[in-house]
C-alpha cells in the first residue's frame, strides 16, 4: 500500500507543473513588446543614415567621374545633367554621348551636376539627396573645394543652389 500512495502523490504533484500560468504570458509578452518598441526606431534611424550615406558617397563618385571627363574632353566639363533614382529604375547615366565616364547613383537618390554655377569659370556643383534619408542634400562645390557638405536646406537638381 505505501507504494501505491508514493506513486498517487507523485502523479498529483506532476499535475500543477503542466503550463504556463497566465501571468507568466502577459510578462513575457510585455517583454517583448518593450524590445521591440526600442528596438524600431533604432533600426529606421540606421536605414536613414545608411541612405544619407549612400548619397553622400554618391556625389564623391561623381565628382572623381567628372574629373576624369574633363582631363579626357579636352579640359571641358559635360552639359549640366540629372540622375534622378527615386524609383530604383536610372542607377547610372552617361555624361555626354559616348563618353565611358557615368555617374552612378545609388536607390532613392537623386543626383545633379552644375556647370558654371560658381563666380569663377570652370566651377561646378554635384548636389544630392535620399528620399529614404534624413532629407539632408549633399553638395560639392568645385570653387571652394574640400570635402561633401552637408546641409539641411533643399537645393534644386538643375542648379545645386
Amino acid at each position: 500500500m505505501k507504494l501505491h500512495d508514493a506513486i498517487a502523490r507523485l502523479r498529483a504533484g506532476k499535475k500543477d507543473d503542466e503550463g504556463f500560468t497566465l501571468i507568466e504570458l502577459l510578462v513575457v509578452v510585455v517583454i517583448i513588446g518593450v524590445l521591440v518598441a526600442i528596438a524600431v526606431p533604432v533600426y529606421l534611424n540606421y536605414r536613414q543614415g545608411a541612405a544619407d550615406k549612400s548619397a553622400q558617397s554618391d556625389v564623391r563618385g561623381a565628382i572623381s567621374a567628372i574629373e576624369q571627363f574633363y582631363t579626357e574632353n579636352g579640359n571641358k566639363f559635360p552639359a549640366d545633367t540629372t540622375v534622378d533614382n527615386k524609383d530604383g529604375t536610372v542607377p547610372s547615366k552617361a555624361l555626354a554621348t559616348g563618353s565611358k565616364q557615368m555617374i552612378t547613383v545609388s536607390d532613392k537618390t537623386q543626383l545633379g551636376f552644375a556647370n558654371g554655377t560658381g563666380a569663377k569659370a570652370g566651377t561646378y556643383r554635384i548636389c544630392a539627396t535620399s528620399t529614404g534619408g534624413s532629407g539632408k542634400w549633399y553638395l560639392y562645390d568645385s570653387e571652394k573645394g574640400g570635402s561633401v557638405q552637408a546641409l539641411t536646406t533643399t537645393l534644386t537638381l538643375a542648379t545645386c543652389a
